[in-house]
């Protein structure tokens, strides 16, 4: 179920309930969702509910964040709730982040619940310290409920990372948004379920507040797919450049050939092969990929030190990810997702990671 999440086309859906109006976008899951023009009916009160779904229970948690069980369940009484998917990781979730913590700070005093609910791709994001630092990192005061068996995200029906549903203040889901963009459409939404939820329960309405404006990330258009270094998740998905291929769960010494295909990528050194991930072996090693975007990440843990060529030459300020904090050498520590270029340049490249550490884990590269 996860590996198919990010490599499949998604359905970019809004389905605004309660007014008739269904917009549909089908794009790639890490391309930046844009939804079509909708016409919002505001009138709300007194509709036809009886065909709309309400929000499933949130079952299988295995830790609270920012919250407890009982304090959740007295919170969520009446409110219009914002259920936010996601998992830390995941660059177009974090992308998404900066909208979802502004409606927070900006709609939790009039009745707006925003719930993350944090389903993990990976094994280390079951980890409730990883999941907290993530929380501190991104400004997140909102609940965060950990789905580490992914319960909630079936009870959802739910298949792709980041998604969004709306739930009114009597619990009828009302929209569904799927991975980034679609911000001023939602936060329309948001306003108008407040508004209606006002209206019912007899209070006075909230005055329309002008959107929140933050600049959207422009993706580039034809890009590299997301790669995967684990010989599970990269099923049928070709992204293993090196000769000697993917040998499960064996420790393979592999060498970089002159020749290299786009949208592969090449190892050097002793590395064993995870189902979600490789682990360097040596006390050295190497990855090369020649690539197409503008911004590179890589999702990984333990300790190590990473240096970053591009064409050939070290990185340098003017196209290092914000995560490379000196010269052109990330330093990983925690397991996490590491921005570690940012070129502006959206035309092919040759990217090189020369890696010490034993014991380095990669699990992926995300392109923007």
């Amino acid at each position: 179920m996860k590996s198919e999440v990010k490599s499949a086309l998604i359905l970019g859906v809004i389905v605004v309930i309660g007014v008739g109006v269904l917009s549909m976008v089908f794009s790639t899951y890490d391309e930046q969702f844009t939804p079509t023009k909708s016409k919002i009916d505001t009138n709300f009160v007194g509709i036809d509910k009886s065909g709309f779904k309400k929000a499933p229970e949130l079952v299988g948690i295995v830790h609270y964040l920012n919250t407890t069980p009982e304090k959740l369940n007295q919170e969520i009484k009446g409110k219009v709730v914002l259920y936010d998917i996601w998992t830390y990781s995941c660059i177009n979730c974090v992308r998404t982040l900066p909208y979802i913590t502004s409606w927070n700070e900006k709609y939790s005093d009039q009745g707006l619940l925003i719930i993350g609910i944090h389903s993990p791709e990976f094994e280390f994001e079951k980890n409730p310290e990883n999941v907290k630092g993530a929380i501190n990192k991104h400004g997140i005061h909102y609940p965060v409920v950990l789905d580490n068996d992914m319960e909630t995200w079936k009870a959802f029906e739910n298949r792709y990372w980041p998604r969004k549903y709306i739930a009114d203040h009597e619990g009828y889901i009302r929209y569904d948004h799927i991975g980034e963009g679609g911000y001023k459409e939602t936060e329309k939404i948001i306003q108008q379920l407040l508004d209606e939820r006002s209206k019912n329960i007899g209070i006075q309405s909230m005055s329309i507040k002008p959107l929140v404006d933050i600049e959207e990330f422009e993706h580039t258009m034809f890009r590299t797919p997301e790669l995967y270094f684990g010989y599970k998740f990269a099923e049928n998905r070709n992204q293993l450049g090196s000769s000697e291929g993917f040998q499960p769960e064996k420790i393979v010494t592999y060498s970089i050939q002159e020749s290299m295909d786009l949208h592969k990528f090449y190892l050097s050194g002793d590395w064993k092969n995870h189902e979600d991930s490789m682990e360097l072996i040596s006390k050295t090693g190497t990855i090369k990929l020649p690539y197409i975007a503008k911004q590179v990440n890589i999702v990984t843990k333990n300790n190590a030190q990473l240096e970053i060529f591009l064409d050939d030459k070290p990185l340098t300020e003017q196209n290092s990810g914000k995560d490379v904090l000196s010269k052109n050498i990330l330093t990983v520590t925690n397991p996490d997702l590491y921005n570690i270029i940012n070129s502006g340049d959206d035309s092919s490249h040759t990217m090189e990671l020369k890696i010490q550490g034993k014991g380095f884990q990669i699990f992926t590269f995300t392109f923007g």
